[in-house]
């Protein structure tokens, strides 16, 4: 999942050495500039896909912060993803900041976006998936004093073109989303919960048309030295908005880490708990990352997943699949 340009505005605060790049600071203005790149050379689990050089990632992001008071900032951000030939502005907001913490609204990413502990880039395919985690119309709130955090975001209303499971085409679709997190940190650990349910969310990939989504996630994260521990246990549901209960799962994702100087090596294994016919799936997965600088990795991933995949009507096993990449930051 993308991280919020207000996640990034968290981390320009605390110093990130390639959070930014500062245009503009006087007279209680504060403006910065970031922005990402990131290019792959992948195959991927599906054996109907043959190996491609593609751009993941391309981000460009500016913020704002005005200084009121000593109690009281206003910022305001906005962002460009550019996919594939086309440009969309993804994020348009403005909101408040201070003591209180962070309450925005407009165009933006919502709290769950930030769900998940996987160490993967492209290959842990069988984690949590709420769907949709964006909107047009979110009020988001977001409070973190270093120990204790908690948020929380709901999307009043997206109206859009939607196609139904039988194929119909419906121009209008009211989508409502809500989402929370409450967490805590101690020493090391880093615990937190999420919640999220939608109305008339965007298909899922196993079944077309709009989706009601409800479920949650635990998460945990301990570091001690060089190496890392995390897992994670979530509940979804997944229903067509025509009342057909499509599919239930349970997901399980464990994954380790150890860092040396400036190459970290990572593994982890989900596993998607499915109730229907497919019953188990899982993925397993490595990887290794140089950084080269503060603002620039290359990483490479392997993994394998015992996922079927349907070509041309018959089922197939999934191909072994690998990633190169590079990401450059500012």
């Amino acid at each position: 999942m993308k991280k919020s340009l207000l996640a990034l505005a968290v981390l320009t605060a605390a110093g990130s050495a390639n959070a930014g790049i500062n245009l503009y600071d006087a007279n209680g203005v504060k403006v910065d500039l970031s922005g990402a790149v990131e290019v792959q050379y992948r195959e991927d689990y599906e054996p109907q896909n043959d190996a491609e050089l593609r751009i993941d990632d391309a981000d460009l992001a500016l913020t704002t912060t005005v200084a009121i008071s000593e109690q009281l900032n206003v910022v305001a951000g906005t962002a460009f993803a550019y996919e594939d030939t086309t440009v969309t502005n993804d994020e348009l907001w403005a909101g408040f900041s201070g003591d209180f913490g962070t309450l925005t609204f407009g165009r933006q990413y919502m709290i769950s976006d930030d769900s998940g502990i996987g160490k993967d880039y492209e290959l842990g395919s069988e984690g949590i998936d709420f769907v949709q985690t964006n909107g047009n119309e979110v009020i988001k709130y977001v409070y973190d004093n270093g120990t204790f955090y908690a948020g929380a975001s709901h999307d009043m209303k997206d109206s859009g073109q939607i196609v139904d499971s039988n194929g119909v085409t419906h121009q209008d679709r009211d989508t409502r989303i809500t989402d929370a997190r409450v967490g805590y940190r101690f020493g090391g650990l880093d615990a937190r919960a999420y919640y999220y349910t939608a109305d008339n969310a965007a298909g899922v990939s196993f079944f077309k048309g709009v989706t009601d989504i409800e479920g949650y996630n635990l998460e945990a994260e301990y570091a001690f030295g060089q190496f890392g521990l995390a897992a994670s246990f979530g509940q979804v549901e997944y229903k067509d908005s025509f009342g057909t209960d499509k599919l239930r799962g349970n997901v399980y994702q464990l994954a380790a880490s150890y860092t040396m100087e400036k190459t970290t090596f990572a593994l982890g294994y989900n596993n998607y708990d499915r109730r229907d016919e497919k019953g188990d799936n899982y993925a397993v997965y490595a990887n290794v990352t140089q950084q080269l600088h503060s603002n620039v990795k290359v990483y490479g991933e392997i993994g394998n997943t015992d996922a079927k995949f349907l070509e041309k009507g018959e089922s197939r096993n999934s191909d072994f699949g690998y990633v190169a990449g590079l990401e450059v930051t500012f």
